[in-house]
């Protein structure tokens, strides 16, 4: 502040008493100019041209006064360090003056307070405006991150969209070149194999980053679901899976009362815990089965995956939900596949349990609520999470 010029705007009436601040505020070194005013007008004025660092006010002038003057400054927006400077006042004045927004008050039988009162404004001043402007920044980087993650997830979604048509192509010619070729099918079906068996592994791995985009990006939206419809579907885009033909399938729905809930994300949860169970089947054995059991009621929606598979190794119970996670290298798909179903239920408000043993199998169970009062509302995923 000694090699700068403070621009001080003094509101004060008696020439006297500017002179008195001045001797003092020189006599503690304090480099400055100033401006001084009385009237309203003025001190408007003073504002837009002389564009103080500091303001210096009395309380009382013929026709106007402190609470006016900060009132003025609130109502332009400017942050200006206000201090009082006036003779003798209540302690309950001093209390009012702090609280409309003055920075310090001075009494002007104590002027030696004022040049450390006026560093100490300014100080505050200044980590406010960093403080500010670190929020700003803050605020900015975080739009900006907004901005970048949902063009991420539009890019992530349409390639992964665009992709599976093509594959889906490349299966569809697999299938008519497999049933034409007749002559030389002994020679050829290992390789038509070993073609779809990779293009149903690429599938399964775009099929989890659409459900990873949509569950990311979607919003929610309560409207009335047949669970009962909703695994069947799920169980026919399925059927491809190697094994999917010795597994016997059970699917138990009691549904008295109607469920209200996001048919999207339940299908989701639902195709990936079908998916995984069928995936991690124990085909060794005489009777591989998976059992699906819904229970409805007026307020949730419980759903029960029970399997007999090669179940979990106690190790591994505390990685399976995480992102990328694969208990084999053998494994389709990214490792998506359980996170994806852990952060739609968190999406629904859910939660999952699970129980496993390695030999024996797992048994996933999944609570929802059933949002019946909130029949076809559209609630923005980010507020739900």
């Amino acid at each position: 502040m000694e090699n700068h010029e403070l621009r001080i705007l003094m509101l004060e009436d008696r020439e006297e008493d500017v002179e008195l601040i001045s001797r003092m505020l020189k006599k503690d070194a304090i480099s400055y100019v100033n401006s001084v005013v009385d009237t309203k007008e003025q001190f408007e004025e003073a504002l837009r041209l002389f564009k103080p660092e500091v303001i210096l006010s009395d309380h009382a002038l013929p026709q106007f006064n402190s609470f006016e003057a900060l009132l003025m400054i609130k109502q332009k927006g400017l942050k200006i360090p206000f201090i009082l400077v006036t003779g003798t006042v209540s302690e309950e004045f001093a209390v009012s003056c702090l609280k409309q927004g003055a920075d310090d008050y001075i009494l002007k039988s104590n002027l030696v307070r004022l040049p450390s009162a006026i560093r100490n404004a300014l100080r505050k001043r200044n980590v406010e405006m960093r403080r500010e402007k670190a929020e700003s920044d803050l605020r900015s980087q975080n739009e900006e991150l907004v901005k970048v993650n949902h063009e991420l997830d539009s890019f992530v979604y349409s390639v992964s969209h665009n992709l599976r048509a093509p594959l889906m192509s490349v299966l569809g010619l697999i299938h008519l070149a497999k049933a034409e070729d007749n002559q030389h099918s002994s020679h050829f079906n290992h390789y038509f194999e070993l073609m779809q068996t990779s293009i149903h592994k690429l599938d399964e791995t775009l099929k989890e980053i659409l459900d990873y985009s949509k569950n990311a990006r979607k919003e929610i939206h309560f409207g009335q679901v047949n669970v009962k419809q909703l695994i069947e579907d799920a169980v026919e885009s399925l059927k491809y899976l190697k094994g999917f033909d010795h597994i016997e399938l059970k699917i138990n729905v009691k549904d008295n009362v109607p469920l209200y809930s996001d048919a999207t994300r339940l299908k989701v949860i639902v195709s990936n815990l079908l998916s995984n169970a069928i995936k991690y089947a124990d085909l060794a054995k005489s009777n591989p089965f998976i059992e699906v059991e819904v229970i409805i009621t007026s307020e949730k929606l419980n759903l029960r995956f029970t399997d007999n598979g090669l179940g979990i190794r106690p190790e591994l119970k505390s990685k399976i939900f995480n992102m990328f996670f694969r208990a084999t290298e053998k494994s389709d798909g990214a490792g998506l596949g359980l996170y994806i179903v852990k952060e739609a239920s968190k999406k629904l408000s859910g939660y999952i349990e699970v129980d496993s043993e390695p030999g024996q199998g797992s048994t996933f169970q999944l609570v929802f609520p059933n949002h019946v009062n909130q029949r076809e509302t559209v609630m923005a995923s980010g507020l739900a999470q």
